[in-house]
């Protein structure tokens, strides 16, 4: 199933060119992934919902176009890290104790495109981006035969999403 994700941040602004800006945007993410297995019988084993909060930091280069009266088009750019806080990283157990584990950090590339709109009080800046994960997130089963995890070959990040952003 696709993601359910939540973010709260903020937004550090350096300005290097008229048109050009260095920004940093950590934010908290709550997201969550439905894996189903069909294969199983049990229907206690053939959902996993692995819910995740991370610490999410992008480091972004923004490409902003002339400014057409109240609205400037732009292209955003760059990595990020992003900190798993309920990944069970460290945790013996695995799925056969209903224990899902991820890699606790994750590097990513973003790339998007949006507008911003000047208001009489703050800049509205609705967006489109995407976040691709460069390694495999996913921490195999103890069993490499796992009916879970033995035949995943890789699990990485690979979302697209609104982003609505006021400053």
């Amino acid at each position: 199933d696709a993601p359910a994700r939540f973010n709260v941040g903020l937004i550090g602004n350096l300005r290097l060119h008229e048109y050009v800006d260095l920004r940093l945007e950590p934010g908290l993410y709550y997201t969550q992934r439905n894996l189903t297995f069909p294969g199983l019988e049990n229907p206690r084993d053939k959902l996993r919902e692995v819910k995740s909060t991370y610490i999410h930091v992008p480091l972004l280069l923004k490409f902003s176009s002339l400014r057409l009266g109240n609205i400037r088009p732009y292209l955003v750019g760059g990595a990020s890290v992003s900190y798993n806080l309920s990944s069970n990283f460290n945790a013996k157990d695995d799925n056969y104790e209903q224990r899902f584990r991820m890699n606790q950090l994750t590097y990513n590339y973003e790339v998007g495109f949006g507008i911003d709109i000047f208001l009489e009080w703050f800049i509205f800046s609705p967006s489109i981006r995407g976040v691709f994960s460069f390694q495999n997130e996913l921490i195999p089963d103890n069993n490499p035969n796992s009916p879970w995890t033995g035949n995943i070959e890789s699990m990485k990040t690979r979302a697209v999403f609104i982003n609505f952003s006021f400053h």
